[in-house]
């Protein structure tokens, strides 16, 4: 159970603080609820631009990583499909800091036109490394577009092209800001050794008088249910063949998120599951198998992800893959089974809550999607799944129509001369 006290400021912005006395640190995480899904097609990329550039200096404060550094903390962000998230683990003694820090630079973040461009080149440098020029990276730039036709998860948060990143003005930056980083559209999360009252004093004097602006809210367009199996063969420079299966299912707040969760576990969730065992341990068709969901806050996607040994065939791949999930979808698992994949899952939950900085962005995200306080019932939701939702749940997903694959064929080596 991790408690927690919460307010929301008179400007929109929501507070929680949650007391960890264990510990001389203290957590502050500070959640946008802005993401790739509210960029503009054309410009695709922004959302995580702008994560840069919250690090580039406020108007008051030039160098926000030194500041944070002489209060012997540290600092890291996050952009995904939905959100962005900023965090600094500083001393809970140097906490007002970190307000200060984070107050200012939504009070007024300093954008210029040179800031711009260094953090363009910089993260079009990353779109190189890491989706361009490393094996497999460019994966979800393929199954994004091949998954989605209508709903912004058609792109990744890096962005669908270089050229997207290359033309956003200075104008879209600042418009972004004013629109996003706005209090009402942030929740800023606390954890660690500190006071409640205290916290929200503090909160109150750095972030109160930040002015209202913005408007959040969105009208995305739903992606119409797949009635028809897509599949995409490519072919690059990388060493193993590989198989990309991608099934629509719900979004993260919906009651069948839970069993959907846990068949991911069932499947691929370590060396017992049933993906791991047959086809890694005992046929010998994989070198590494996994599965696991997107989570989105929009309905989002079950991944099945697998390596090939050498020899062994796409076709045979995909067919022993359709057969083992078939298999849940026929017939629910064992209570023996599914008990011993929720202790799991729970053993592991409870383990990452060991850290205040997992507590502090979780309350957050939580908030976000409607209530902090879900965060502590959660394990009562999986533990009530039952093996004939499991099932129910496989056959609502695992549907060859509401598949997209793509087969991922190592080049053949050229014979020497």
């Amino acid at each position: 159970m991790i408690g927690f006290t919460r307010t929301t400021l008179n400007n929109g912005m929501r507070v929680m603080v949650h007391r960890d006395d264990s510990t001389p640190m203290a957590v502050i995480c500070m959640l946008f609820d802005a993401g790739s899904r509210d960029e503009d097609p054309e410009r695709t990329g922004l959302a995580h631009l702008f994560e840069h550039l919250m690090f580039g200096g406020s108007v008051n404060i030039p160098s926000y990583d030194r500041e944070v550094q002489k209060a012997g903390g540290e600092n890291n962000a996050f952009t995904n499909n939905d959100v962005t998230g900023y965090y600094i683990n500083l001393p809970s003694a140097n906490l007002e800091t970190g307000f200060w820090l984070e107050s200012d630079r939504m009070l007024g973040l300093r954008l210029t036109q040179k800031r711009l461009d260094i953090q363009k080149n910089v993260v079009i440098e990353e779109y190189k490394q890491r989706y361009l020029n490393q094996p497999y990276g460019d994966i979800w730039l393929l199954l994004r577009p091949l998954a989605y036709k209508t709903h912004p998860y058609r792109w990744p948060a890096i962005g669908s092209d270089i050229s997207h990143i290359e033309k956003i003005s200075l104008e879209e930056a600042e418009n972004f800001f004013n629109q996003h980083y706005c209090p009402s559209n942030a929740i800023l999360s606390i954890a660690g050794n500190v006071d409640e009252d205290r916290s929200f004093k503090l909160v109150e004097k750095w972030f109160g008088s930040v002015e209202k602006r913005g408007n959040s809210s969105r009208d995305l367009p739903a992606e119409p249910p797949q009635d028809e199996a897509r599949q995409m063969k490519v072919i690059r420079d990388v060493p193993y063949d590989e198989i990309i299966m991608a099934f629509h299912m719900c979004s993260r707040n919906s009651p069948a998120y839970y069993a959907s969760d846990l068949i991911s576990d069932l499947l691929a969730g370590g060396r017992s599951s049933r993906l791991y065992r047959r086809f890694v341990m005992d046929k010998r068709l994989f070198s590494n198998i996994n599965a696991y969901i997107t989570g989105d806050a929009d309905p989002g996607l079950f991944i099945i992800r697998a390596r090939l040994i050498k020899g062994i065939e796409m076709k045979r791949a995909y067919d022993e893959i359709l057969g083992e999930i078939n298999l849940l979808v026929n017939r629910p698992p064992g209570k023996h089974e599914l008990t011993r994949v929720k202790n799991k899952l729970e053993a592991t939950r409870q383990y990452s809550h060991t850290e205040i900085l997992n507590k502090a962005c979780d309350l957050a995200y939580y908030e976000l999607l409607g209530d902090a306080g879900d965060l502590n019932s959660e394990i009562m939701k999986y533990r009530s799944i039952s093996p004939q939702e499991i099932q129910e749940t496989a056959k609502s997903i695992f549907n060859i129509t509401n598949s997209s694959v793509i087969f991922y064929y190592s080049r053949p080596k050229k014979p020497e001369s």
